[in-house]
């Protein structure tokens, strides 16, 4: 998921979590364990001692590389193992991966660093440490041969887990050697190889957890079993910041499974039996009162109104500001104005909210999958009211993320106050997709106001781009504020961030945000504000690009001559899509770019619109500069992905607000892109070097402006409010 996605949502503060868990002594077991492929997803105790905390050398050869963090099908978990393994040096065909438990992690003074999965961070933020971790174990190995011999370590060399004497001619393996590099010093410094020297790294290197999905091995948290294990299911008010009020236990105890029917917390109520299907059976016949709080009334066409409201507002933070847009506006020899929305959406994952739990007086247990395994277990200590040296988290892959089960643990707090009910007892809870649905941190809402001054030769001379809406930080992270505004706001936008700066220079600028919070969460969504950000400025170019008279590239192009890398992508994608050449009859092209978690991302769109408004996506062209490439098959795969998600939300995604409550609960009305829908994707991978940029959301953004501008040059059409299923292009 997100930038921010590594704070705990817990009133246990950091300070205490972490000095309290310094005296715990490491994971324990409550005497059951994680069946078949989820078990080897833990830090089970090695058949050998660990070279170092990164890792185990087993005697079979079979090389354990630990990863902190979260796999939920982006491919980090390959990624990050092949960064240790190159350092390492070791046999790739033998390499398989654990994860060490968050408790573990803080007893150990967080030698694995950040837990935390989101924001495109999984490699870029941790690539030097595990570098240094591989390395530092192939040093070990080496000095334990060479200690073994009788040799100078510096006389020795490592490749492909042999390690090799070239004046004596002798070699041994790791796997021999393990046991006595563990007890070996570590070194004080390792020097890390140059990328020209990569083997392993920047390799196409099959993905180590493909196999057991395919074959059906891997436990996803929705599969776990466990003997005796009991089932829940919850319901929470539906009605935003409305509360439980009473319910009738009587009129349901007598459903067949059903064990207990327990109040979670102020605001929802969980029925726990033999199976999840009868406790979801036994809720839904639950009579419930709820009191529905201030929000009851509440509808999108509120929130939009309180939005629109402030495009106009006077005040407004300053994300980014050059020379005097304001005057240099009224002097323009034209103005241009478009207003621009963006809806809510749902982080819809395709496995629901889940966590296992098993609470007695003295240890609490969760089996979760987690973007964040600190932040799960600061939740399970706070929820249990146990010290956080007896509670752990084991971590499970993840059915899908997208930012929801970072920041938020609600899930898996639930499902300690439940099991905590029932003291010795493993209890799954498994949300149901409509309570799914309905309990979200959606994307937030935002409105847009782009307004751009041309000079006579129809260059662009100002730009006024005010933003309207929700504030992410000011809800899940208000220490991240900076003198009330919203950094995250501005992503894409800014003036030199290396997280993401505007990529055209404009001599007199102002971005601007009026913050307006409606009472619907907002949460970290796949690619987070600089998916609308990359709409309103991308589709806006165009429109000016219309207004001169120029061609759009050129339009561009023209404010761009310092933007190196920006412009690189961007032209790279025109060149692939053939931009100046005429393409097939009743095909059009768009264009989009942008920069965004550390790299920069361009699109080319091509589509047709026939003649009773039905648009097909024939082909899109991506280009992304992360700097350095771990797995460029793996990059290709994810901005494809990332288009899926990028163009489900275009066409379809929205989430209104009647009632207080959302209006979408399952699939039937929250549409996603189906395969037949997908257009052909091409992808072109430029790393410059010298940074590492993120992969996973960047690309996401471009998807849509891409192909808003290109049905513009279709029809004629500019579409400025999403999704695209609400209007006709006839």
């Amino acid at each position: 998921m997100t930038a921010h996605a590594d704070i705990p949502r817990s009133r246990l503060s950091r300070r205490a979590f972490v000095v309290g868990s310094a005296a715990a002594v490491g994971g324990f077991s409550l005497g059951f364990h994680v069946p078949l492929g989820a078990a080897r997803a833990q830090a089970a105790p090695a058949a050998a001692p660990e070279v170092n905390a990164w890792v185990v050398i087993r005697p079979d050869e079979t090389v354990v590389i630990r990863i902190a963090r979260s796999e939920m099908g982006q491919g980090t978990l390959t990624g990050l193992a092949q960064l240790v393994a190159e350092e390492l040096g070791c046999d790739w065909s033998k390499v398989t991966t654990e994860y060490p438990s968050p408790g573990a992690n803080l007893a150990r003074n967080r030698v694995w660093g950040s837990y935390s999965t989101g924001g495109s961070r999984g490699i870029r933020d941790s690539h030097q440490y595990v570098r240094e971790g591989g390395a530092a174990a192939r040093t070990m190995l080496i000095a334990a041969a060479a200690q073994a011999w009788g040799v100078p370590p510096g006389e020795c060399r490592a490749e492909k887990s042999v390690i090799s004497h070239a004046p004596s001619g002798r070699t041994t393996t790791y796997g021999k050697v393990a046991d006595a590099a563990a007890r070996m010093p570590p070194p004080s410094a390792v020097v890390l190889k140059e990328p020209k020297d990569w083997t392993i790294i920047g390799k196409p290197l099959a993905r180590l957890d493909t196999a057991d999905k395919l074959n059906g091995r891997q436990v996803y948290g929705a599969d776990l079993s466990f003997p005796g294990m009991l089932n829940a299911a919850v319901k929470a008010c539906p009605v935003f910041g409305g509360r439980l009020v009473a319910y009738d236990a009587a009129k349901v105890r007598s459903m067949p499974g059903v064990r207990h029917v327990v109040r979670v917390d102020d605001t929802a109520v969980a029925v726990v039996a033999d199976t999840w299907w009868q406790a979801k059976t036994a809720l839904d016949a639950l009579p419930i009162t709820w009191d529905e709080g201030p929000n009851r009334a509440l509808s999108s066409a509120d929130i939009a109104a309180l939005l629109k409201a402030g495009l106009d507002a006077p005040e407004a933070f300053v994300g980014n500001r050059q020379g005097d847009a304001k005057a240099a506006l009224a002097g323009a020899a034209r103005v241009v104005t478009a207003d621009y929305a963006v809806p809510y959406q749902n982080h819809a994952t395709m496995e629901p909210m889940n966590a296992t739990a098993l609470v007695t007086a003295e240890r609490c247990e969760v089996w979760v999958p987690t973007q964040n395994g600190e932040s799960s277990l600061a939740v399970a200590a706070e929820a249990s009211g146990l010290p956080v040296q007896r509670c752990e988290i084991h971590k499970l892959h993840l059915g899908g993320g997208f930012g929801r089960r970072g920041n938020f643990q609600d899930y898996a707090r639930q499902s300690v106050l439940i099991a905590k009910q029932m003291p010795g007892v493993p209890v799954k809870l498994l949300w149901s997709r409509e309570e799914d649905m309905l309990h979200g941190a959606y994307h937030p809402i935002t409105q847009a106001r782009m307004t751009g001054g041309l000079d006579a030769q129809g260059n662009l001379v100002a730009l006024h781009m005010r933003i309207s809406g929700q504030s992410i930080l000011a809800a899940v992270r208000p220490e991240g504020m900076q003198g009330g505004m919203d950094p995250v706001v501005f992503q894409g936008l800014t003036a030199t961030n290396p997280e993401g700066h505007l990529g055209y220079a404009v001599p007199n600028l102002l971005v601007d945000h009026a913050m307006r919070n409606p009472p619907v969460p907002p949460g970290f969504w796949r690619g987070v504000n600089l998916n609308q950000n990359a709409i309103y400025v991308e589709c806006f170019m165009d429109e000016l690009a219309h207004a001169a008279g120029v061609d759009p590239l050129a339009f561009r192009r023209r404010l761009m001559a310092d933007r190196p890398k920006h412009r690189a992508v961007l032209e790279a994608v025109a060149a692939r899509i053939g931009w100046d050449t005429k393409p097939a009859e009743g095909v059009h092209r768009g264009l989009a770019h942008i920069m965004g978690f550390g790299s920069y991302v361009a699109a080319a769109a091509e589509v047709s619109v026939a003649a009773d408004g039905t648009l097909t996506i024939h082909r899109i062209v991506a280009a992304t500069d992360p700097g350095h490439v771990v797995n460029p098959a793996q990059v290709e795969r994810q901005v494809e992905g990332s288009f899926v998600y990028g163009l489900s939300a275009c066409l379809y995604g929205e989430c209104t607000v009647k009632d207080g409550r959302m209006e979408q609960e399952n699939f039937d009305t929250y549409e996603v892109m189906r395969m037949g829908a997908m257009p052909a994707v091409e992808t072109i991978i430029l790393p410059s070097g010298g940074f590492w940029g993120g992969v996973g959301e960047p690309t996401i953004a471009v998807a849509a402006p891409a192909v808003l501008n290109a049905i513009f040059a279709a029809t004629g059409k500019r579409i400025r409010d999403l999704p695209l299923k609400h209007h006709s292009l006839a």
